[in-house]
């Protein structure tokens, strides 16, 4: 069996690669363990101080081993689909979806992913509607479903002729990208097409037929829609993929919630995960790992590592 083969000799090289790290960082801690106990025994104070010079890097090699065990989920390699979409606010929520979808095309541009757009629909004045984004890389669901929430901005709103501070909240929904090898049953009675015109700048040929797609799957109320290409079927055929790894999705988060003992309906937009305040002061902070970050604009240009990093250690532990 070929395939079979070539998936069993993926996971092996995975594993290889995993513990060839571990080891290092498991040497690099026991050589520092050792030197210590040297140096205390002997009061040699020059060592001491190397080593402590040290330990912050050795802390974060710990750390990044921590995460890439984490990292090992029966969907954590996948690739991860994101959707963005506004609150209710009108121009400053579609402006604060906008930044938030600049955040990840810019973060999978730092960790040399593929971002490939599969729907995105402009807001009236400024921002987007509605958009979403397939993500390729090396773990990219396991980074990315710490992002699945409600996101809130505070901040002097630029669109507010009185510099007035505003509150906006937009949610993000990350689902894997599922394989053929993962049966999605989706009863034909159980859906609904629709298909319209797309929108965006006049006169192109996108505009000009009913391209777009909106699928709806009546009894989980999902829906998911795509415009991005002239081709009615591609977009159809994008728009089924969204479906089934949302749906997928939505089965994970039913078990783990029934493991967990908790409704499915407390996931939704009062799951409030992150603040980002830009004024008066500036700061982002996580409710789930409780740390707090003052780099509000490295953040918000793709520098997410550290905030996803500790979120999953915090729900980990």
């Amino acid at each position: 069996d070929a395939a079979k083969s070539s998936e069993i000799q993926r996971q092996k090289s995975k594993l290889s690669s995993l513990f060839t790290k571990y080891q290092a960082v498991r040497n690099a801690l026991t050589d520092s363990k050792e030197l210590f106990e040297i140096s205390n025994s002997e009061n040699d104070v020059d060592t001491a101080e190397a080593l402590f010079a040290e330990a912050p890097e050795l802390e974060r090699k710990i750390k990044k081993m921590e995460i890439e065990v984490m990292l090992s989920g029966e969907n954590d390699g996948r690739n991860a689909i994101v959707s963005i979409h506004p609150g209710a606010g009108g121009t400053e929520s579609n402006d604060w979806a906008s930044m938030l979808y600049r955040m990840y095309i810019r973060w999978a541009e730092r960790k040399g992913f593929k971002a490939e757009i599969m729907d995105y629909q402009e807001g009236e004045e400024a921002g987007i509607k509605d958009a979403t984004v397939l993500i390729s890389g090396e773990n990219a669901y396991g980074y990315l479903k710490a992002e699945n929430g409600i996101h809130r901005l505070v901040r002097i709103s630029p669109y507010d002729s009185n510099a007035r501070r505003h509150t906006s909240f937009s949610s993000v929904l990350v689902s894997p990208e599922i394989d053929d090898d993962i049966a999605i049953d989706i009863d034909e009675k159980d859906i609904r097409i629709d298909y319209y015109r797309a929108s965006g700048a006049g006169g192109q040929h996108v505009n000009k037929t009913d391209s777009a797609v909106r699928i709806t799957h009546v009894p989980t109320n999902t829906v998911v829609q795509c415009q991005n290409d002239r081709s009615q079927h591609k977009n159809k055929d994008k728009a089924f993929k969204m479906l089934k790894s949302r749906l997928y999705e939505f089965e994970l988060e039913k078990r783990e919630a029934e493991l967990a003992g908790v409704e499915k309906s407390n996931i939704g937009w009062g799951s409030q995960i992150r603040s980002y305040v830009l004024a008066p002061y500036q700061q982002v902070k996580d409710t789930r790992s409780e740390q707090a970050y003052s780099n509000v604009f490295e953040i918000l240009d793709g520098a997410l590592d550290d905030v996803v990093e500790d979120v999953l250690v915090a729900l980990r532990r």
